[in-house]
């Protein structure tokens, strides 16, 4: 059965299209994943399947008798609301068929002779709803979800207003899934999720009996989840059967074909063209060389297979610091009170440490009270002459300008050309320079902040999670420039194969908690 049929989707910006005359059907039970470089346009894609964004050409038509559910990021959340009470709200409708059942036994008890063959009738069908649909293992289904995503941690009776903005998204996540719609439509979920929490939602989504689509940087998760793949690239959707592994060996063997047909093409067109110019003012060939030019002019050309060009990242080191670039003593970190014990932490010249932990251990805390924008709770932070740190902060509100303009005004020393080609290392595209920073996907705007630092010498690294927008070119680069670069770096990550093979050591924050 098709739960939605796309046709003819067309969508762009200014004059540019980020998509032309998509088309696809979903059908029950396909658990897909949507893949794609940054700006492909897959975010839009699902802003505009959920009615979040009009296409400018096309229809969506989704089928009326299912239920479609998304991470909506702009809730507001209510103060005096527990992380278990919103939780609840994930099934309302059984908690007013509740309500109503005890109302008719109420009632009941009152009741006339007549009246209470109609009141038990209808008792007895509500009860037999509630059993069918589970309404006795709620709690049970809450605390399952709860702690698969981490939220138990948190205390099930925390207010849902305190939470901050990675512990707000495993909330919505959590209760999206709760919900169990029939057609799931999740963008980055595992962002804010870390190495158990992926595991869980793994195992979650490989049992999901309803359909979902998914994008997600994490080929790791997204080959273990989907059956289908939908490629965005080039403006257009192309359907392979099969998880990413072998989305991968299909795609590759699919632009050998297209390449080897093109060239083949190419050979034709060349010899076509050939013959017309040497034999079309000659009376006794100019037959034969008009017939081939008719020839010529049916052919369907096949463009050749491009890629996109892959993001350069390289960072200039700045003057070398002294050997201690940072030091804690005693150092107590959090905001009215401690996160973890009481920790003594040295950082020198050249080191490059992972600090990993679960999401709401205090990481993010860490870096801002090394870097001195958070006092500490108790003892002292110092950071060492000559040091210049530079800092990727993992939650921030870019201004509303273009990117050009941005790293422009950052930089007004160099000439406009200069900026321009820094930001195309960065795998930047010329029609995102133009475009608001708002309308770029997380993977651009993340490729325009580390494009600030290939024009800033410094000599320390701090980034908090830096991967989590970027696609695969993208994040490879990334880490290869970290890789090569001479000075010293702290990273924040919970992709173990984004540090597992560069990083000089770790700092596993849950061993302090211990």
């Amino acid at each position: 059965m098709s739960l939605i049929n796309v046709e003819g989707l067309t969508h762009g910006f200014a004059d540019k299209f980020v998509f032309k005359n998509v088309q696809f059907r979903l059908l029950k039970n396909e658990h897909v994943g949507l893949v794609g470089p940054n700006g492909a346009g897959k975010s839009t894609l699902i802003k505009i399947m959920t009615g979040q964004l009009l296409p400018d050409e096309g229809k969506i038509e989704w089928n009326p008798k299912i239920h479609a559910g998304h991470l909506e990021q702009h809730i507001e959340l209510q103060e005096k609301v527990t992380i278990k009470g919103f939780l609840k709200e994930a099934f309302q409708e059984h908690f007013d068929k509740e309500r109503q059942w005890l109302t008719l036994g109420e009632q009941m008890a009152t009741a006339t002779p007549d009246e209470m063959e109609r009141l038990f009738d209808q008792y007895g069908r509500l009860q037999e709803w509630l059993e069918q649909n589970d309404f006795y293992s709620i709690d049970a289904k809450i605390d399952n979800v709860a702690d698969g995503l981490g939220l138990m941690q948190l205390g099930m009776e925390t207010d849902v207003s305190k939470l901050s903005g990675g512990q707000r998204t495993k909330l919505l996540l959590a209760k999206l899934l709760l919900q169990q719609p029939d057609v799931l439509l999740l963008d980055e979920p595992t962002n804010y999720l870390d190495t158990g929490h992926i595991e869980w939602l793994t195992d979650y989504l490989k049992g999901y009996e309803n359909a979902f689509l998914l994008i997600s940087h994490d080929t790791d998760f997204m080959n273990e989840v989907v059956n289908i793949i939908y490629h965005l690239e080039h403006q257009t959707l192309t359907r392979y059967v099969g998880n990413y592994q072998s989305f991968l060996k299909q795609r590759e063997m699919k632009e050998q074909q297209l390449q080897e047909a093109f060239n083949k093409q190419q050979k034709e067109i060349n010899k076509l063209e050939t013959y017309i110019s040497k034999n079309k003012a000659r009376a006794s060939t100019a037959k034969q060389a008009k017939s081939r030019e008719k020839k010529l002019q049916k052919i369907e050309r096949i463009h050749q297979p491009t890629k996109l060009p892959r993001p350069r990242f390289k960072f200039p080191l700045g003057s070398e610091p002294v050997r201690m670039v940072f030091e804690g003593e005693e150092v107590s970190v959090g905001y009215d009170r401690p996160l973890f014990p009481t920790v003594n932490l040295k950082l020198e010249r050249g080191e490059k440490i992972a600090i990993v932990g679960h999401n709401g251990i205090g990481k993010s805390t860490l870096l801002k009270t090394i870097l001195g924008e958070i006092p500490p709770l108790n003892g002292n932070v110092s950071i060492g002459d000559r040091v210049k740190p530079a800092y990727f902060e993992q939650e921030v509100h870019l201004p509303n300008m273009t990117a050009l303009d941005y790293v422009w005004e950052k930089f007004p020393e160099h000439d406009q050309k200069d900026i321009r080609a820094a930001l195309a290392r960065c795998g930047l595209l010329d029609v995102h320079l133009r475009q608001p920073l708002s309308s770029l996907s997380g993977g651009e705007q993340t490729k325009v902040r580390l494009c600030e630092w290939t024009l800033t010498k410094t000599n320390w690294f701090i980034l908090d999670e830096p991967t989590n927008h970027l696609d695969v070119d993208a994040k490879d680069a990334l880490k290869e420039a970290l890789m090569a670069y001479k000075g010293t770096v702290l990273v924040v990550s919970h992709e173990k194969a984004f540090v597992e093979d560069w990083v000089t050591g770790v700092w596993d924050v849950e061993d302090w908690v211990q």
